[in-house]
């Protein structure tokens, strides 16, 4: 199975430290898949370099695509919004009690 890893951190990319959680996210991969290729990539945190990512993991023959990065939301955080076109069908997220 290949599986990606697209880590979206504006400081990151710039090497003002190091990308914590994509490492993090490849291990767990590797642990609870087992036979898995993993791609991962860094970009920053722009529309285009988020949609561009995407296409190559999927170019790729990626299955699975994970995003991670960032400390949270924050104004420029743009990952949903680069995203969003690219939905058929957005499935709401389950309410719990």
């Amino acid at each position: 199975m290949k599986a990606a890893v697209i880590t979206v951190s504006d400081r990151a990319f710039r090497g003002v430290y190091h990308d914590l959680s994509g490492p993090e996210a490849e291990a767990f991969l590797r642990e609870k898949l087992r036979e898995v290729e993993v791609l991962r990539t860094l970009v920053p945190d722009e529309e285009e370099a988020i949609r561009q990512a995407l296409r190559e993991a999927l170019d790729w023959g990626a299955l699975l695509v994970l995003f991670t990065g960032g400390t949270g939301p924050a104004p420029r955080d743009v990952t949903p919004e680069a995203l969003a076109p690219l939905w058929h069908k957005e499935l709401p997220a389950s309410e719990r009690p």
